[in-house]
C-alpha cells in the first residue's frame, strides 16, 4: 500500500510541476515530464511533446500571464508501471490587445481574460530513465469543459513593488522549488 501512496505522489508531482512549467514559461523542464515518445493532444495543439512545447509557447509566451489551478485526481493503476489519471484543472490567460493566435484567443482590440475549465487525461507509464525507475507522462490528451472571455481591471502590475509579482525567470521565488528540474 506504502508503495501505490508513493507512486500516487510521484505522479501528482509530475502533474503540478507542468502547471509551474507552463506558468513560469520554464520550458525546458518539460523533458522531466514527458517520456521521450510522449503524445500530446489539446484543441489545436497535438503532437509528440517536443512539438506540444514549440505550439504551447507561440500560444502562452505572448499572454501577459497564466495560471494554471489544479484540481481533484483520479488515478486507476493498471499493474505496477501504468497509471491512467483525470485531473481538473482551471487556466487562467490574461490575453493582450493584438494578440496573434485567433484560432486560440480571438484579438479583441483590449486585454480580456480566457478561463479555461478542463481535464488532463494522462497515461502515465513508470520506466528506467536515467538510471532510475521514473514516473513520466507517456500520452496527455486535454479536454475542454468549458470556456469564458472575461473583461478586465487592473491586470497591468507594472506599478506594484519590486519583488511582489512573480516573474518568469529565475529572480521568481520559486526557482530553489524547481531547481531539480531546471539544473
Amino acid at each position: 500500500m506504502s508503495m501505490r501512496l508513493e507512486d500516487r505522489a510521484a505522479i501528482t508531482d509530475v502533474i503540478a510541476t507542468y502547471a509551474h512549467a507552463i506558468d513560469r514559461r520554464r520550458w525546458d523542464m518539460m523533458a522531466h515530464l514527458f517520456h521521450d515518445d510522449a503524445q500530446f493532444q489539446f484543441g489545436t495543439v497535438l503532437g509528440d511533446w517536443r512539438g506540444f512545447v514549440e505550439q504551447a509557447r507561440a500560444i502562452i509566451d505572448p499572454c501577459l500571464v497564466t495560471q494554471h489551478q489544479l484540481g481533484q485526481i483520479q488515478f486507476g493503476f493498471e499493474g505496477d508501471h501504468v497509471c491512467h489519471t483525470e485531473t481538473y484543472m482551471t487556466a487562467m490567460h490574461t490575453v493582450p490587445a493584438g494578440y496573434a493566435m485567433a484560432d486560440v484567443f480571438p484579438d479583441k482590440g483590449r486585454t480580456y481574460s480566457a478561463v479555461i475549465a478542463g481535464r488532463y487525461v494522462d497515461r502515465f507509464e513508470k520506466r528506467m530513465v536515467a538510471g532510475a525507475q521514473q514516473w513520466r507522462i507517456a500520452k496527455r490528451t486535454g479536454l475542454y469543459d468549458w470556456r469564458e472571455f472575461r473583461e478586465v481591471e487592473g491586470v497591468d502590475l507594472s506599478e506594484m513593488p519590486e519583488g511582489s509579482c512573480g516573474y518568469h525567470d529565475a529572480r521568481d521565488p520559486s526557482t530553489p522549488v524547481v531547481a531539480r528540474f531546471i539544473g
